[in-house]
């Protein structure tokens, strides 16, 4: 696989309807981190089909937790892939928001402090009142004590933000599936053996399960690209 621009927006184009798409990578054995970060199992072209997802989607849906352990930067682009935003019409940036419950997170992390855009921070109207968050994101409310992700969600679309891509957690990406709101998964399948009590890319409540097709497999050096969409 020859990894241009032209060649990652075939494989993963933006979609004329609303679509959540997933990014994960995980080992051959199915583990989601080395040593409790997903940096370890990254090999060649993932970078660069992570920086495409990122420059295709109109938002960036994360976990509180994922933000803090993989120690989020803000979400900046290339100057390139802003000027293909440009030219497709979309924003120069994503939005980025972050699902937390309970607003514990750092108003000086990069995230925030560097954001060339506001972020956005779902929670539920339970959470802390008087976080220190607040001062440096758009805090709105979905579900009374936990997080309404399908709300969430529909807030989004109402923004003219159709194409959400989510990068984690196992927990965020679970509570996904089990709403029923995943249309897609891109799959990075690194070449290692991790071994370890590391999880799995998902994890929640138990659900029916919901067939997907293999849009693509690209193999690239000894790493494997993986594109389902829902059946």
């Amino acid at each position: 696989m020859i990894l241009t621009r032209d060649a990652l927006l075939a494989h993963y184009p933006r979609s004329a309807r609303p679509v959540l798409r997933a990014n994960f990578i995980a080992s051959a054995d199915g583990a989601v981190a080395v040593d409790g970060l997903s940096a370890g199992l990254q090999g060649p072209g993932d970078k660069e089909i992570f920086d495409h997802l990122r420059t295709v989607c109109d938002a960036l849906v994360v976990a509180a937790g994922t933000v803090r352990a993989e120690r989020y930067d803000a979400l900046r682009l290339t100057e390139a892939d802003r000027a293909w935003r440009r030219a497709n019409g979309l924003p120069e940036f994503p939005l980025m928001v972050i699902v937390s419950g309970s607003l514990d997170l750092d108003p000086e992390q990069l995230v925030f402090s560097d954001a060339p855009v506001r972020p956005i921070v779902l929670t539920h109207h339970a959470a802390p009142a008087g976080a220190p968050v607040r001062e440096v994101a758009e805090v709105i409310a979905v579900g009374d004590e936990h997080v309404d992700l399908a709300a969430g969600v529909r807030v989004l679309h109402g923004r003219g933000a159709t194409q959400v891509l989510c990068e984690g957690g196992p927990g965020l990406f679970g509570a996904l599936i089990a709403a029923d709101l995943v249309d897609e998964l891109c799959l990075t399948v690194a070449p290692m053996l991790a071994g370890g009590a590391a999880g799995r890319i998902a994890h929640g409540p138990p659900t029916p399960p919901r067939r997907m097709s293999l849009g693509h497999a690209l193999p690239h050096e000894d790493m494997l690209f993986l594109r389902y969409v829902r059946a």
